[in-house]
């Protein structure tokens, strides 16, 4: 996810400011976006376009199944040009089928770019409050314990996630 890589920028800025006092504190940015009715609203939408293109992949795969079950069928009564044509069509179908699960799904597909979208305002907002939560805390480094930095002790009372929470307008409520 793009926010592993935003909060590992973060702990890289934070790190060269290293000669400073040193200051830590973390935050949990799986918490943070459980909180956000903005995210979890675009998870849905997210979710929802990918069960409908996943159907549709599926569609795609069964009609080839059928058209190889077909062409076994009746391999033995086609002539040999037939043949090749069906085979032919066969590999058609399979590349459409691909290229279209591509599309969607792949590395730049539909979906890489509609969760751009819709989450990257969030991650803007998490880091402008991971920012100014670090500014008027002095912080030298914030971690996030859901990402690539890894903790293996946390004290609770340096876990920030509620203070980034309420500079973004929300209200954390209570308990995790």
């Amino acid at each position: 996810m793009n926010l592993k890589k935003v909060f590992f920028g973060l702990l890289v800025f934070f790190a060269s400011n290293f000669a400073h006092a040193q200051k830590f504190a973390f935050i949990d940015s799986e918490y943070i976006l459980s909180k956000i009715p903005d995210y979890e609203e675009a998870q849905k939408q997210l979710d929802a376009l990918s069960e409908q293109w996943q159907k549709q992949v599926e569609k795609k795969y069964e009609a080839i199944d059928k058209m190889r079950q077909d062409y076994q069928a009746e391999e033995i009564l086609l002539t040999e040009s037939m043949k090749n044509k069906r085979k032919e069509e066969i590999i058609i179908k399979e590349q459409e089928a691909r290229n279209f699960q591509k599309e969607k799904f792949g590395v730049d597909g539909e979906l890489f770019k509609k969760r751009k979208e819709l989450v990257k305002p969030i991650q803007e907002k998490i880091y402008k409050a991971v920012q100014e939560t670090a500014n008027v805390g002095r912080y030298s480094i914030i971690f996030d314990k859901a990402g690539e930095a890894t903790m293996v002790y946390s004290n609770p009372k340096y876990d920030k996630s509620d203070d980034v929470l309420r500079r973004m307008g929300y209200n954390p409520g209570e308990g995790r």
